[in-house]
């Protein structure tokens, strides 16, 4: 048996989590249904806003070899 390398491991593991995200982004367009749910243009928004910031964070780290951040999107009542 041959042991994976870092490349085949990193393609692996970089589709299945893209596909992930791409899932629940599809999930998350569903949430424009206005029949089954009730939004405001801010909570929009904020809600893409999250989405944006997460994904320009992601895509810095590639860059910057040093950035972790677990922050969690939360509508603040």
């Amino acid at each position: 048996m041959t042991e994976e390398t870092k490349n085949e491991k990193f393609k692996r593991l970089a589709e299945k989590r893209a596909n992930d995200i791409i899932n629940k982004l599809r999930l998350v367009g569903n949430l424009s249904n206005r029949q089954q749910y009730d939004y405001s243009d801010e909570e929009v928004s904020a809600l893409f806003g999250a989405i944006k910031d997460a994904l320009r964070r992601s895509e810095s780290s590639f860059n910057n070899s040093v950035v972790k951040n677990n922050d969690k999107f939360s509508f603040k009542d």
